[in-house]
């Protein structure tokens, strides 16, 4: 116990007991930040140029798209970070210490080392530390350990190095007092406590970029290398052939602006923000809108155990009873041996549930909810055999006992763990009569005891004996007893999770448990929904502790469940899959879930039960903490990335439709088929339009049977190449021969209008040629899609009103066409819907 002067040298040395936190970046320095992109960086050199020639109006269009692209992404940055500020949330406001002999409430903020703390039900432990006092200490560290059950806390040693879970003398903080009172002496505060070491590894855990980001960098790079080199032949070839220097160079930017998809990066926000609202109807809220596309990749899903493979709920499972087994629908109340044990577990038992709000141990709640599941209510039971006198549970004896007038005796029912129960029964109840005890019989409810442990059960056992004589019952009544039966409970799996692993397998993905929950408890649910196949594949997380990082990466292949694992094994878990290439998903909702939450590609934590601190590091949100949900998640991640490798596929076809009528142009010695004010037309208005459309193509189920594609996979497969390049080849074609056809009959004006005219219509058929890989034309697919009606009645009404407007002329530099021409420029548009399909009917 500290003096007030001890304590306040103690903080001066040891800090205050909170988290610290990490300097975080300025609103200004995440917006710059956003600039940092390869492709963007080439815009602002092109805005500049444009400017210094004298094209303001394509310097100012380039850079109002890239500051709104860099708008929206510090939005979702300044959204992200905030798990720190729920850590702190954690902390107790006050506690209760005794300084200078004397009990004081004091700010948690100033516990210090060496306080002697005390606790009792209710309370937040302030600080961690180890107990110096004990009487029936429960406590709930569940959002510490994912173990569903509180633990009962005792003065004995244990082992050096045990696992969190397993340190019954020591308490910690962000955890809940359930049950007793107890006295310890604190051993580490703020960041030196086991939520300041998760706090650590979250600062120290940086957040990894989904496949999309990696492969757009990637794409763009490469893309803008192979824009840039191909500008500069196109410059070159112009001043070869004697064109002014200033509009050979502006004519190269307006055509690499043109050919560089700068709207690309608004039109994936836009896509996954459309993304995000279906998926909230779906019960997953996106906070990183990236995630979105994220889960489509997940090839591994590590997912915690309690509340999200499971219900976090006890649920009595079996009853023994009479040397039978007897599953709870099977449980008969006319038996009289199986109603006994029912009004037993109700009678000695401390729990009630009163509309639905539960108080109490969860063992003694799941035997009472069994009485109401049954039409046997604990009011109505507890009015009828009024308790007398008991003897609490005390964690020492592992015993409780109540005593009641039962069929008109003076009963004592005892309740408690069976090694404990077994060593005081002499007598065992069969049927209508008692029988004597003997080892044949102890060692039956003891193998059934095992059979319910290996299923991953926790099983009490039910006794009583009749007492002479109305009084209080002693310790010394709890011996001589009559065996009645054993109660048999877990937190069950909940009905969906067997289903939704199934799929996940189907699909490609495999799943893992990682539970700081024991390994037979673990090991049991896992094998009933699907995720253990074999005993082999379950360990302890003590197994891994002195693993290298490369021997953890040949091992996780074989395990499928991780038992009392620490938050820094489930972080090792997580990179060791990441380092085999693979992308992973982490389910949790307790605090010791948040750093593996952030580590891994795709961050999952539960809605309802989920902490805030989980919430807070994780990428997606469940409300309702429904495992099945990350199924449909995976399902809807898919479908985004295909429909944006389709806007990629229609932008860049048209793009390369564009640059090879240039080429064409250029090598044969014609006048320059557009004006820079064309390219900027179809970049902004013609392009965008269908584009966002066709991210928004209705989902299909199809994608589900597909493996996850690899990390390493850029968007630029050969095949994809090869479709933008047929398709581009084509839309060129087209444009080619309408700019031909323009030159022939009214020289280079009429020439460029009807290239222009074309490509723009073109582009906005194409539309409909980029919604599959496969033929669309005659199915019920090539009109589902509203948006892109629209985008093509909208993006048609804009040209012709160019083309046909006398007003609009100077200004896009086109001149009036006849009936004549604009057929000409339509039919050579809708001739490639047939080509291009018959392409795709070839190639399939």
């Amino acid at each position: 116990m500290l003096t007030s002067e001890q304590a306040r040298q103690n903080q001066e040395k040891y800090g205050f007991n909170e988290l610290v936190e990490g300097k975080k970046k300025s609103t200004l320095q995440i917006f710059l930040e956003q600039y940092k992109d390869f492709l963007v960086i080439i815009l602002i050199i092109a805005a500049i140029v444009s400017g210094f020639l004298g094209d303001f109006e394509s310097a100012i269009v380039i850079l109002v798209v890239i500051t709104m692209n860099a708008i929206l992404g510090t939005v979702q940055t300044l959204k992200a970070e905030q798990s720190l500020d729920s850590l702190k949330q954690m902390s107790a406001p006050e506690a209760k210490v005794i300084r200078d002999g004397v009990l004081k409430q004091i700010p948690s903020r100033e516990v210090t080392i060496g306080d002697r703390v005390l606790l009792e039900a209710g309370d937040c432990v302030p600080a961690d530390g180890k107990l110096v006092e004990c009487a029936s200490l429960k406590v709930d560290e569940s959002a510490l350990t994912g173990e569903s059950l509180s633990v009962e806390k005792s003065l004995d040693e244990v082992p050096e190095g045990a696992a969190l879970g397993d340190q019954t003398n020591r308490v910690f903080s962000g955890s809940f007092v359930t049950y007793g009172r107890a006295a310890y002496e604190v051993t580490g505060i703020g960041m030196g406590t086991e939520v300041g070491k998760i706090a650590s590894l979250l600062k120290n855990t940086s957040e990894k970029r989904t496949p999309l980001q990696v492969n757009l960098d990637d794409f763009g790079k490469k893309l803008s290398i192979l824009i840039i080199i191909f500008c500069a032949i196109l410059f070159g070839i112009s001043i070869f052939r004697g064109d002014a220097p200033g509009d050979a160079f502006l004519f190269a930017v307006a055509l690499a602006v043109a050919a560089i998809p700068e709207a690309l990066s608004s039109i994936v926000t836009i896509v996954l923000s459309f993304g995000t609202q279906k998926m909230a109807k779906e019960h997953a809220i996106i906070r990183k809108l990236q995630a979105v596309e994220g889960l489509g990749s997940v090839s591994i899903v590590c997912s915690d155990k309690t509340g999200t493979l499971t219900q976090n709920k006890m649920t009595v499972e079996d009853y023994y009873v009479d040397g039978k087994r007897i599953p709870v629908a099977q449980i008969d109340l006319n038996d009289a041996n199986q109603e006994r044990l029912l009004n037993y577990s109700i009678l000695c038992n401390d729990s009630t549930n009163t509309n639905g709000q539960e108080i109490g141990d969860p063992t003694e709640t799941a035997l009472i909810n069994l009485g109401s599941k049954l039409g046997r209510e604990a009011l109505e039971v507890r009015d009828v055999y009024e308790r007398k006198s008991e003897i609490p549970f005390d964690s020492d004896r592992k015993l409780m006992s109540t005593a009641h007038i039962l069929d008109g005796k003076h009963t004592m029912v005892v309740k408690g763990a069976v090694d404990v129960l077994l060593t005081r029964m002499t007598h065992i109840r069969l049927g209508e009569t008692v029988e004597p005890m003997t080892e044949e019989r102890k060692a039956r409810i003891e193998a059934q005891n095992m059979e319910f442990s290996r299923d991953g059960l926790r099983v009490l056992a039910f006794a009583y004996k009749e007492i002479e004589e109305d009084r209080e019952i002693t310790l010394e009544d709890e011996n001589d007893l009559t065996f009645l039966g054993l109660v048999a409970m877990m937190d069950p799996p909940r009905e969906e999770s067997k289903a939704a692993v199934e799929e996940c397998i189907q699909a490609g993905i495999k799943p893992i448990m990682i539970t700081g929950d024991h390994k037979v408890t673990a090991a049991a649910i896992a094998k009933r929904i699907g995720i253990l196949k074999d005993e082999s594949e379950a360990c302890e997380g003590a197994v891994i502790e002195d693993m290298t990082d490369e021997e953890l990466q040949e091992f996780v292949p074989k395990i499928s469940v991780y038992a009392r694992v620490s938050p820094e094994h489930k972080i090792r878990i997580v990179r060791a899959w990441q380092d085999r290439g693979n992308i992973v998903a982490m389910t949790g909702d307790g605090v010791n879930d948040a750093p593996a939450l952030k580590q891994a590609d795709i961050g999952v934590a539960m809605g309802i039960t989920g902490t805030e601190v989980s919430k807070d590091a994780a990428a997606m949100v469940l409300t309702d903490d429904n495992f099945a949900t990350i199924v449909k998640a995976v399902e809807n991640g898919r479908n985004l990335y295909r429909n944006i490798k389709l806007s990629i596929q229609f932008l860049l076809s048209g793009n390369f439709g564009a640059i090879l009528t240039v080429l064409f142009a250029s090598i044969v010695g014609l006048p320059v088929p557009f004006a820079p004010v064309h390219l900027l037309f179809i970049n902004l208005l013609t392009d965008s339009l269908p584009a966002i459309a066709l991210g928004l193509e209705p989902h299909t189920k199809d994608v589900m049977s597909e493996k996850p594609r690899p990390i390493n996979e850029s968007i630029l497969t050969k095949d994809y190449l090869l479709r933008i390049g047929t398709e581009g080849l084509c839309i060129g074609a087209m444009t080619t021969i309408a700019f031909l056809i323009g030159l022939n009959e009214g020289g280079s004006l009429l020439g460029s209008t009807l290239a222009f005219g074309t490509l723009c219509t073109s582009r906005l058929v194409h539309g409909f040629n980029c919604k599959s890989n496969k033929p669309v034309i005659f199915t019920n697919r090539f009109f589902n899609n509203i948006y892109l009606i629209g985008a093509f009645v909208l993006g048609l009404l804009l040209i012709t009103g160019v083309l046909m407007i006398p007003g609009l002329h100077n200004l896009f530099n086109v001149q009036t066409l006849d009936g004549a021409h604009l057929l000409i420029v339509y039919g050579l548009a809708l001739l490639n819907l047939p080509i291009i399909q018959l392409l795709k009917k070839l190639r399939k």
